[in-house]
């Protein structure tokens, strides 16, 4: 190959310096345009070596790492033929510029048929499964209650949603307000501790929908007694904590209405009555008072060592769709419970891994390496936590509330 390379290269050679002897300004011009030929070449392909970067992307569950062309995360995409739309979710942003490694979540946005608190409506929505749609209504959609399981796919069947919703109960003179995810008007007055009497009346139905917002009016009925059963209202106090993320609420002891049996001296001109006082009261049950934690914690990203359980966790919180303050809350969970080792073991209640199953073989489930393999453990924990509380944060909220998930 040498012999055969210089002997192709002798007659070059002697042509260029032929030329240079003949005709020194032509071969100086024609030399001097294959210089900038070869140097804009250069240019582009340094332009194109820049532009190329292995990425994995993961577009509605199906993941695959592939060679992109772009700066940007949207022109990897439509180098890939993915298009995504403006209700379409992609983490990191369309402007994001990523580098080689990099993940890149996409979720399509599709329309789904749901009544929520009654109202029948199509949304369009990025989530796959109930638990994953409950999470994008918010506050609405923590304690919500709905048709199916929260790891069921969404869109299959009408999905059916009673969101939690504040009611306001003006009762024996007295406003008070209640959180509650109960489908109906009577409903509602039960989980207050309300008691209607037969001749009792409400300014909406008992079987109507209770609505977010709403305020029932119960007005008392019967003859012009002076001594009456009456509600005794309890107190909400909120306590900011800030292990919590800030705006998440969770009641941590339910309030309840207290009842007392009080006689009145009631003054009565032409048949109306026109005033009343109270003679004495007797409370018969002590209202209790409600307390509610309202998170203070501000949101940030997490920053993780990469190839660590934690990073791990981070991509699978990414695909499903959940955000950074997800994976934050998640992280404070699974740090109380195992330390994020993949061997916690309780000896006293036989929960292991870094989700603490009880008993740990829950995991087997996932994959037979359950007991060495952080990736396995993670996939069922995050699996866990989908299907009884809907979101990371729900479920560190309930371990804040009794030390437990």
């Amino acid at each position: 190959m040498r012999d055969a390379f210089a002997a192709s290269s002798a007659p070059v050679s002697r042509g260029f310096l032929s030329m240079s002897r003949r005709h020194p300004q032509n071969a100086a011009v024609r030399l001097g345009a294959r210089s900038l030929v070869i140097v804009g070449m250069l240019a582009v392909s340094a332009t194109f070596a820049s532009m190329h970067k292995a990425v994995t992307i993961d577009y509605d569950g199906r993941v695959e790492t592939v060679g992109a062309y772009g700066h940007t995360v949207d022109e990897l995409l439509a180098s890939q033929g993915v298009d995504a739309g403006p209700d379409d979710l992609v983490q990191p942003g369309l402007d994001a510029v990523p580098s080689t490694g990099s993940l890149i979540v996409v979720r399509s946005a599709h329309d789904v048929e749901v009544e929520i608190d009654g109202e029948a409506k199509t949304v369009r929505t990025t989530a796959k499964t109930v638990g994953e749609f409950l999470a994008t209504l918010g506050e609405r959609g923590n304690g919500a209650v709905t048709s199916g399981s929260r790891s069921d796919p969404i869109g299959r069947d009408l999905l059916r949603v009673t969101t939690m919703k504040d009611v306001h109960i003006s009762v024996d003179g007295a406003m008070q307000a209640i959180t509650t995810s109960a489908e109906s008007v009577g409903d509602v007055l039960a989980e207050a501790g309300i008691t209607l009497a037969p001749l009792d009346e409400t300014s909406v139905p008992q079987g109507a929908a209770a609505v977010d917002g709403m305020i029932v009016v119960v007005s008392r009925g019967g003859s012009d007694a002076d001594t009456v059963t009456e509600v005794v209202p309890f107190d909400v106090t909120e306590v900011e904590d800030p292990s919590l993320p800030e705006g998440h609420r969770v009641v941590v002891q339910q309030g309840y209405v207290g009842e007392a049996v009080t006689s009145y001296a009631v003054k009565i001109l032409d048949g109306q009555e026109v005033s009343r006082s109270v003679v004495a009261q007797r409370i018969t049950q002590e209202a209790r008072e409600e307390i509610v934690h309202v998170g203070t914690m501000t949101i940030a990203d997490v920053v993780v060592d990469p190839g660590s359980a934690r990073a791990v966790a981070k991509a699978k919180v990414a695909d499903r769709g959940w955000g950074s303050d997800q994976f934050q809350c998640l992280d404070k969970l699974w740090q109380k419970e195992s330390g994020w080792r993949v061997d916690a073991a309780n000896p006293s209640s036989s929960a292991y891994g870094i989700p603490q199953a009880l008993p740990g073989s829950k995991m087997a489930s996932a994959g037979d390496d359950w007991r060495t393999n952080a990736a396995t453990q993670i996939e069922w924990g995050l699996g866990y936590i989908s299907g009884r509380y809907g979101t990371p944060c729900d479920a560190w909220a309930h371990s804040v509330s009794v030390g437990w998930y």
